[in-house]
């Protein structure tokens, strides 16, 4: 029977994404592990291998559409011997009706993540499941009614089989219902009434796109639903431009180059580690303290901005965090991270100094507990340990903090952990 291929979920928060290419046409046959298409997401594109084997009998979604929700039927695969004929005989995405009233529960919206692999599906008593899984099925002597399939409606495919793991019994924990989703936009007036606002103005109407889509519904939840408060300090860098001068002529023949901002990441890894209740971040009911610093970094780039996270970022050299800092800020920047590379983490930095901004708040990507927004480092009389007044080179960083996870003194902690080892750059080496 034909297969149905669904339009994936290549990351925890993605909802929809834009079929950008397709590397195969209508007949062409594949393998599994083949490459079928390339799906844009809120963040990144990435390619969409195949699970099965067989022949692309229809594409249903054309390359370059936009807003295919995750789960859409985006081709039809045939199996040996079927034809373009048999593509209407495919098993509908929605379960069919059941005589037990408790079956008959509406299909929920589907999660963010990858669809969790279903029981076998079953056609008057025939078992779904790819040429090539029977057979290895059969030279294994192994029940397909007794394996649980991962491929579309429960199809079993050949990764099923080679793992040979009994199906899920039926009666397993019920499923949780889905939490709210945010809503992608402020509340506000809505949009004919805005363009009626303005009737007779020249303007341009400008779509958005998946990323500032994500980032206004992610940044609304943030600020509605985080209990922000904020702590501020100036640090004095003189030392540490001292210092960094130092380190950079020494590290020339290595072509290393450190920024401020390589230290800062630096400092804050080692401030969550003198402040471990700091480390942590919002699970619903629950917090979950870290015990490695893995440091986000506010990257912009054209059309909205990447947080890539730098793992274990206190046990890193500062040459090390350069390199890796610059490698992600480059990849970000051509959208080429993995979804890894930029989800997770306790703790984020945003640096607007290089801008010329001399503070401001930030707001704090959930789950993450706090983010540092770093201002310019800007000359300003400054009061000597002596009480002389002297001229200094001085930063001003604010951090917002989550109280749910942070109180105000241990806030006022982790802060006083960055600002010292800033001020005293030699310790971080210690």
């Amino acid at each position: 029977m034909p297969t149905e291929i669904l339009m994936p979920a290549l990351s925890p928060t993605m909802e929809e994404g834009t079929l950008a290419k397709w590397h195969v046409k209508e007949g062409d046959k594949v393998s599994s592990g083949d490459i079928l298409a390339e799906i844009e997401t809120d963040k990144a594109t990435m390619e969409f291998e195949a699970v099965d084997e067989g022949v692309i009998g229809k594409i249903v979604i054309a390359e370059g559409t936009e807003g295919v929700k995750v789960n859409a039927v985006i081709a039809v695969l045939l199996e040996d011997g079927e034809s373009a004929d048999d593509i209407g005989a495919a098993p509908a995405p929605k379960a069919e009706a059941t005589p037990e009233p408790q079956a008959a529960e509406a299909p929920t919206k589907a999660d963010n993540s990858a669809p969790a692999p279903a029981a076998p599906v079953k056609d008057g008593g025939r078992v779904f499941a790819s040429p090539l899984a029977r057979r290895i099925a059969a030279d294994k002597g192994l029940d397909l009614g007794q394996i649980t399939g991962s491929g579309p409606h429960g199809r079993i495919v050949k990764a099923d089989v080679e793992s040979a793991k009994p199906a899920a019994k039926s009666d397993a924990a019920p499923v949780k219902a889905e939490a709210p989703k945010a809503a992608a936009m402020a509340a506000g007036p809505s949009t004919d009434a805005v363009i009626k606002m303005y009737d007779g103005r020249p303007f341009e109407e400008v779509k958005l796109d998946g990323m500032r889509k994500t980032i206004a519904a992610r940044l609304t939840e943030a600020k509605q639903s985080v209990p922000h408060f904020y702590l501020r300090r100036d640090i004095n860098l003189d030392a540490l431009m001292k210092f960094r001068a130092q380190l950079n002529t020494q590290l020339e023949g290595r072509g290393v180059k450190l920024s401020v901002n390589d230290f800062i990441i630096k400092a804050c890894a080692l401030a969550l580690q003198q402040v471990p209740d700091a480390n942590a971040v919002w699970a619903g009911d629950r917090t979950l303290k870290f015990a490695k610093s893995d440091v986000a970094v506010a990257v912009a780039i054209e059309g909205g901005l990447f947080t890539p996270v730098l793992r274990d970022a206190e046990m890193k050299s500062l040459s090390a965090l350069s390199a890796e800092m610059k490698d992600l800020a480059t990849r970000a920047r051509d959208r080429k991270l993995a979804p890894h590379e930029y989800q997770g983490g306790s703790f984020a930095i945003s640096n607007l100094g290089m801008f010329g901004i001399d503070n401001f708040d930030a707001i704090i990507n959930p789950p993450h507990a706090a983010i540092l927004a770093v201002g310019a480092g800007v000359k300003k009389p400054i009061v000597g340990a002596d009480g002389e007044l002297a001229i200094g080179t001085v930063m001003s960083v604010t951090l917002s903090v989550d109280h749910r996870v942070i109180d105000g003194a241990l806030g006022a902690n982790l802060l006083q952990a960055i600002k010292d080892n800033l001020e005293n750059p030699l310790t971080m080496l210690a």
